[in-house]
């Protein structure tokens, strides 16, 4: 029984120690800022009206000639 215990306190200390899963959130929670992010700046550049389907049009056709409205 003693073993048994021991063994536990040993494997809880190195559970505790472990620091792989504290990386997963933070890599997880910057995802999430920078999808925030984009949804705001992809709102914002689409309320000059239409949505977005009239930004596609407007990037596309600043790509294509030289008039950039």
């Amino acid at each position: 029984m003693k073993n048994f215990l021991k063994a536990i306190g040993q494997s809880t200390q190195g559970f505790l120690r472990e620091e792989e899963g504290a990386q997963v959130v933070e890599y997880a929670l910057i995802i999430a800022v920078v999808s925030i992010a984009l949804v705001v700046a992809l709102k914002a550049l689409t309320a000059s009206g239409g949505g977005f389907s009239s930004f596609i049009t407007r990037v596309s056709n600043c790509l294509t000639t030289s008039t950039c409205t």
